[in-house]
């Protein structure tokens, strides 16, 4: 891995992942971050006590910084990730998920020329042998399509800015499990915070696990379209 030397007052990047057991893939997300280069990043792994090999795999890494114990759920750790976050952008990649080759050096001169507080591109769906099944090219951002039809922002391809929703402390709402990206979107939208799509496919999505959350995100959905009616009162539609 070839990147810049990381300053004690400046990082471009951080990366975290929450994982639980998910050994059989996390090699490959680490590996995809590992290989990028020409930016100066962290890459938090924040693991729930895991009993299978992710340990061992991680320790393969000399970029990936592991912490392990328990915590409430895969919204907890992100958050937890949140709090250490170094990096002028941060986003979330699933240990499941992988980022494209030479991306970050692709993205950092759109974030770095943009004034939005979330920038997000594009994705390809693959399965679970990792082969590419289709692309999703996202459209730009309307809060009615978001809460209306569906979360169109992928979140292992969306970069928030740290100082206008990480430092003034944004955390998802760990009583979501499921879609927490969808509410955590309505919500800085709701405050005013800027959204800007980038035409970059950003990072592979393990297919079936985002439909297996999509599934269990049907148990939730009244919660989540009572919260985005709160929003939705606090702000007109643009």
């Amino acid at each position: 891995m070839r990147q810049n030397p990381v300053s004690f007052i400046e990082m471009d990047f951080t990366i975290i992942t929450p994982s639980l057991n998910y050994g059989k893939f996390l090699e490959d997300c680490l590996a995809s971050v590992a290989g990028q280069e020409g930016v100066s990043l962290e890459h938090l792994v924040i693991d729930g006590g895991s009993s299978d090999d992710s340990a061992e795999i991680a320790a393969r890494f000399p970029h990936a910084v592991w912490s392990q114990g328990k915590d409430k759920g895969m919204s907890d750790a992100i958050n937890k990730g949140f709090q250490r976050a170094k990096g002028n952008w941060v986003m979330w990649l699933n240990a499941d998920d992988r980022l494209k080759p030479e991306v970050l050096g692709r993205m950092l001169a759109a974030l770095t020329a943009s004034s939005a507080d979330v920038v997000y591109g594009d994705w390809d769906f693959i399965d679970a042998d990792g082969k590419h099944l289709r692309t999703v090219k996202s459209p730009s951002w309307s809060r009615f399509v978001h809460v209306h039809h569906h979360c169109f922002v992928g979140s292992t391809a969306a970069f928030y800015r740290k100082s206008t929703v990480i430092d003034p402390g944004y955390r998802l709402r760990e009583d979501f499990h499921y879609v927490m990206d969808g509410e955590f979107y309505a919500r800085l939208d709701s405050l005013g915070k800027r959204f800007e799509h980038h035409p970059v496919v950003v990072a592979d999505l393990a297919q079936v696990a985002a439909a297996t959350l999509a599934a269990a995100g049907l148990l939730v959905v009244g919660k989540l379209a009572l919260t985005l009616r709160q929003y939705n009162a606090q702000q007109e539609w643009s």
